[in-house]
């Protein structure tokens, strides 16, 4: 038994001795560790040669055009529709009743304040005047002898003193009458144009039917309605641009009136402007659109809205830069604030002087090779 167990563990043994080194292998390692030697020198030669090549080689360009960013101006304006209104726009009604006898004015023609545009039958008037005026004669004869009569002492004074009362009734009564009779003319409260006669010759008018329309567009008002969120924006006084497309004009003007009413069906406010329209140009109910600035930047860097981009991380756009190696493109982070008519205020990222990329931004990443 003990020589069994003998013999195993000789076989044991030299099973765990393995392979006998020879001369032909140590001659195999020894040129394995040449090749590698040859392979490193070679490795190094090919990479200066590569930066040999790639320093002589022309760079692929992409032309673009760029635009220097530097402080400008920068206003916001909102838009709201506005309201023309004649400055002063009146029907004009008779004081008094009566058949229309006469017109006086043609629709279109132009009237001074107080001037007669139309005259009623007068007829029982003028007869009651000139009954008073026969009265009037002879109460003024009597007044004059009794008062005669009274400073030489004859006759009482009760006769004197009635005398006295009935000539200045009737003085009374006498221009009272007048008063209605000027009444029966139809006069223009303010100056302007005859925009509108509604009543013919031969009808009868009276207080509670206008006549005519009376228009003044010398100068107009225009009227509009804001949103709330504008209340600590718009100041009176504030300067504004009015445009009336229909005329191809734009107004600059201010603003005249901020009303102190919100109007609760649409939450808005109520601004008035006054316009000078010397040439009358501009009509009650044209249609306008109010241009406010509502926000200004004095020192702002803009730029087109189109140039500033998104990706995960946030907004961003290219510039160029000079690194050394010619002109680059580079991808800069930015924070844009207020846009107005395609352009955008960047609040950070820019500064003045860089070289933001107009055209061409398509065709860039960072780090590209750029031409301008």
């Amino acid at each position: 038994m003990k020589k069994i167990f003998y013999l195993v563990a000789i076989a044991l043994l030299m099973s765990c001795a393995g392979t006998p080194v020879t001369e032909d292998t140590k001659a195999k390692e020894a040129q394995l560790v040449r090749y590698k030697q040859e392979l490193h020198e070679l490795n190094q030669k090919i990479a200066a040669l590569e930066k040999e090549l790639q320093e002589g080689k022309e760079f692929e360009y992409v032309n673009v055009k760029v635009s220097e960013i530097q402080p400008r101006l920068f206003e916001h304006f909102i838009e709201v529709t506005g309201s023309v209104e004649a400055d002063q726009e009146v029907n004009v009604s008779p004081e008094g009743s009566g058949k229309i006898i006469n017109i006086l004015v043609k629709e279109g023609q132009k009237v001074e304040k107080g001037a007669a545009l139309a005259t009623l039958n007068t007829e029982i008037l003028d007869q009651s005047i000139e009954e008073i005026k026969i009265s009037l004669d002879l109460a003024k004869t009597t007044f004059e002898r009794q008062k005669n009569l009274w400073e030489q002492k004859i006759g009482s004074e009760l006769q004197f003193l009635q005398a006295k009362s009935n000539k200045e009734s009737l003085e009374r009564r006498l221009e009272s009458l007048q008063a209605q009779k000027d009444m029966a003319i139809v006069k223009s409260p303010v100056s302007g144009v005859v925009d509108v006669i509604y009543q013919k010759k031969g009808e009868i008018a009276s207080p509670q039917m206008p006549f005519a329309k009376v228009v003044n567009i010398d100068k107009i008002k225009i009227y509009a309605e804001v949103s709330e969120s504008y209340l600590t924006k718009i100041k009176k006084e504030d300067e504004v641009v009015v445009d009336f497309p229909a005329l191809n004009k734009q107004v600059k003007a201010r603003i005249n009136m901020i009303g102190n009413y919100i109007n609760p069906n649409n939450r808005t406010f109520r601004l008035r402007i006054n316009i000078n329209n010397l040439d009358n140009m501009i009509k009650p109910n044209l249609l306008s659109v109010v241009k406010i600035r509502d926000y200004v930047a004095s020192d702002a860097f803009v730029v087109p809205s189109l140039l500033v981009k998104e990706d995960f991380k946030g907004e961003y756009t290219f510039i160029v830069e000079n690194n050394g190696n010619g002109q680059l493109a580079k991808k800069i982070y930015v924070k844009s604030g207020v846009s107005s008519n395609n352009m955008s205020e960047i609040t950070k990222g820019l500064k003045a002087g860089d070289l933001i990329i107009s055209e061409g931004y398509n065709q860039v990443v960072s780090g590209t090779h750029v031409k301008f």
